[in-house]
């Protein structure tokens, strides 16, 4: 499926706590100007009309008609049957709702909805890094190819999704790859969130800095702070953004054990990566040990981070060698040094979003 050459048309919402953005997506790419209105989260019938009026006024602006709805909403919900559950940042959703049913009906066409970390990692496996990367390693002579992807966004939570050979994995639940909710053996009695987060960064730099700071402050302020070689807390914003990266690193240590996948990262902290990464690398290129304290290393691949050239280089390097058949004349390639990489978004979250929503409602509706 090329999503870039698809003439179909389908509209598109961005449902956040506060605003709702609704637009429309054609071959990949908006086609109208995006419509902006209150989530009005606290009133679930004028909630509702809310996002009725905002795809009326979409389609009001097309030219064509759209052959589906499909876009991000937040969980708890059961995405595969179009239902919201109890969510804490739209309390008027509460005892279950069942949006898209209602949308369908409104529109007669067919509605899809899903996590908004599944659709982040469902647009970079399609129309994102991993088709880019695949590129990269054909033009550079390497006769590796990728097919996973795991997606995780950093921000106010730590979200994820995965897509295996072009198809999103949600599980029986709709809620496969909670990523928030794994454990952290950096804190073994917190969840992975609890490290990985803005509130994480924020408390980490608040706990050891010499000065007072209010608890609002942002990780942009802490990264100012990290990189000012004259500030008084210099040391406590590096410290902060380091540990953030350890949590970071053991998490994505854990799901690449399971998805043996690229590792693509998005969201509203991507910004600070040269502050965090060296950590996050170390630690999944790092060491676990047996009860016998014995060294093992904690993945068996190794990990680059590919946004810099010299890492993709030793990534795309061909590391084959020629071994013999048993009992034969034959000789074959074997690739023995397994290797994957971890990237930045190449679309950013909001776009990728977008294009996944866009994407999966056309593979629905090939299927």
């Amino acid at each position: 499926m090329n999503i870039w050459s698809d003439e179909r048309v389908v509209l598109t919402l961005d449902a956040g706590g506060t605003n709702f953005v609704f637009s429309a997506m054609k071959s990949g790419e908006e086609i109208v100007e995006p419509i902006r209105k209150a989530s009005n989260a606290d009133q679930l019938d004028l909630c509702l009309q809310t996002i009725v009026d905002g795809f009326t006024e979409v389609l009001a602006n097309l030219d064509e008609k759209p052959v589906a709805i499909s876009f991000a909403f937040p969980g708890p919900a059961d995405y595969k049957n179009g239902i919201i559950g109890d969510l804490p940042n739209l309390p008027a959703f509460r005892g279950g709702i069942a949006l898209g049913p209602m949308l369908e009906e409104k529109f007669s066409i067919p509605v899809f909805i899903n996590n908004d970390g599944d659709l982040f990692a469902y647009g970079e496996a399609l129309g994102g890094v991993l088709p880019s990367i695949n590129d990269r390693l054909e033009k550079a002579g390497s006769p590796k190819r990728y097919k996973n992807l795991i997606g995780v966004t950093l921000g106010t939570g730590f979200g994820g999704g995965l897509v295996h050979n072009d198809e999103l994995f949600t599980g029986d639940n709709s809620i496969a790859t909670e990523v928030w909710l794994t454990s952290s053996r950096v804190f073994p009695d917190r969840f992975a969130e609890e490290g990985i987060s803005t509130r994480a960064i924020q408390k980490a730099f608040i706990e050891t800095a010499k000065r007072t700071y209010s608890a609002d402050l942002m990780p942009k302020d802490v990264y100012d702070i990290a990189m000012d070689d004259t500030h008084a807390d210099q040391k406590s914003a590096l410290d902060a953004f380091k540990l953030f990266g350890k949590c970071l690193g053991d998490s994505l240590a854990n799901l690449l054990t399971i998805t043996d996948g690229i590792a693509v990262i998005g969201g509203g902290l991507t910004g600070a990566q040269d502050l965090y990464m060296p950590a996050a690398l170390a630690e999944m290129n790092g060491e676990c040990f047996t009860a016998e304290g014995e060294s093992l290393p904690r993945l068996v691949q190794t990990i680059y981070n590919i946004d810099k050239d010299s890492e993709f280089k030793k990534f795309a390097a061909d590391h084959s060698i020629e071994i013999s058949i048993p009992g034969t004349d034959k000789k074959m390639k074997y690739d023995p040094n397994p290797r994957l990489a971890v990237c930045s978004s190449q679309l950013g979250a909001s776009k990728a979003i977008a294009i996944g929503a866009y994407a999966f409602a056309l593979k629905k509706l090939e299927a």
